[in-house]
């Protein structure tokens, strides 16, 4: 089971208390009336889906009911950090909070012998 450390209550909690919310840190448009239809569509429905560090929006559903923003890698599933909504988006690597890639079977392939 994944815990997750909500940073409101200040706890590890089991993913089962949490749902995710989607992308944190998107620009949103100043004057919704006002755009294109691509630009909605963009805005709305499309979505980059990385390989490694992800920044998303979580709530603890079954806790404080707050909204609060994680670092994930998708590779592993590991929460690198969680932070409370509204923060600036974390520096990440070598001058932040440390990240090791995790290590997969497809990045030792072609290492084999």
């Amino acid at each position: 089971m994944l815990l997750i450390y909500c940073p409101y209550c200040q706890e590890e909690r089991s993913e089962l208390e949490f749902r995710g919310a989607g992308d944190a840190h998107i620009a949103r448009p100043q004057n919704i009336a006002s755009i294109s239809d691509e630009e909605f569509e963009a805005y709305f429905f499309l979505r980059d889906n990385p390989k490694g560090l992800i920044f998303e929006r979580w709530r603890h559903i079954h806790g404080c009911g707050r909204f609060f923003n994680a670092a994930r890698d998708t590779i592993s599933d590991k929460f690198i950090m969680t932070y409370k909504a509204g923060e600036p988006k974390p520096e990440i690597g070598a001058a932040g909070v440390p990240h090791a890639p995790v290590e997969t079977y497809e990045a030792t392939e072609g290492e084999a012998k």
